[in-house]
């Protein structure tokens, strides 16, 4: 410029500069989310939908579906406990041996484990995650049903029991369990465990009283996504569990002698039954093809309330350090 001295600099320009990669790829992005979005979207108005259609029939009525206690689609029976029935037992049984050992393996990765040994065993455990379901339901047949037998008697467990498939679930989800807990111990801060140290803390009171407290909020968060997993299981029950429902006829005979809770005889879960009967053989628009969607929509429910309550503790019981 005339009058400026040489060698001054420019002032900076500042403004914004339209780049056209980042313009590409913002744009694949926000298309990637729409789509995600929209996916979503449908498939819970097809869901709500062909359930509509399905209480919009005289039989059953919105609330025989949901207190009835048999399911047998040939007399229009369609009471959704005894699957429900199987699909929570198997799930508490998968958390009883899914939770501690997940948490115990998170505790020794966190604490214990050197960076050397951290690195090996994570990666062994996603190759848990990564084993085709099928595979994990044939286990349950082939090697976990003849152990039961063996330990409570051939007469005791049926070839096809709720035990063996929930026992294999909880085999299944350690790794989520373990993996999302580990990461949640790692970030409590290291100041912590040196004042627990300071105090004269051994390394497991501080790992179980300071560090585990401390990440509460991201281990329940893990805890009912592994709930959420082991809830929506499909082929190991599918597999193991049974093929036909565990009717009781009525709620006294339900009842009588908790015969609904015992674990080692067969009974079809929710997502079990699905499989079963929409091999292809049924009819487009029978009530046996919109009785699958009203499953569905129950169990697209439990897992929508497990993630609510998931989103809740974490904000509600989450540490800033």
């Amino acid at each position: 410029m005339p009058g400026q001295p040489s060698g001054a600099r420019r002032p900076l320009d500042l403004r914004k500069r339209t780049r056209a990669g980042e313009s590409i790829i913002q744009l694949l992005l926000k298309g990637a989310g729409a789509v995600s979005v929209l996916t979503t979207v449908g498939i819970v108005v097809v869901l709500v939908y062909d359930a509509f259609v399905f209480f919009r029939r005289p039989e059953p009525t919105f609330l025989e579906f949901f207190t009835g206690t048999t399911w047998q689609p040939q007399i229009l029976r369609f009471g959704i406990f005894p699957l429900l029935n199987a699909t929570l037992l198997t799930s508490v049984i998968g958390m009883t041996v899914a939770l501690p050992i997940g948490l115990m393996i998170a505790i020794f990765l966190s604490e214990y484990a050197s960076p050397r040994l951290r690195g090996i065993l994570k990666p062994v455990l996603e190759v848990l995650a990564g084993i085709p379901t099928v595979v994990y339901g044939f286990f349950a047949l082939g090697f976990m049903t003849p152990l039961l037998k063996n330990l409570f008697g051939k007469d005791t467990v049926e070839i096809f029991n709720v035990a063996s498939a929930g026992i294999v679930i909880g085999i299944l989800i350690i790794p989520l369990i373990s993996s999302m807990s580990e990461d949640a111990l790692s970030a409590v801060p290291r100041a912590l465990r040196e004042a627990a140290y300071g105090m004269g803390a051994t390394r497991l009171e501080t790992a179980v009283r300071v560090v585990l407290p401390a990440a509460i909020s991201g281990i329940a968060a893990a805890v009912i996504v592994a709930m959420s997993r082991a809830v929506g299981e499909t082929m190991v029950v599918a597999i193991a569990a049974g093929a036909g429902p565990r009717n009781f006829g009525d709620w006294g005979q339900a009842t009588g002698g908790l015969n609904f809770l015992n674990p080692f005889k067969a009974a079809e879960t929710m997502t079990g039954h699905i499989v079963r009967i929409s091999g292809g053989d049924l009819s487009y628009d029978t009530i046996d093809y919109d009785s699958i969607f009203a499953i569905a929509f129950l169990l697209f429910i439990i897992t929508l309330i497990l993630n609510i309550i998931s989103q809740w503790i974490v904000r509600r019981f989450r540490e800033e350090y």
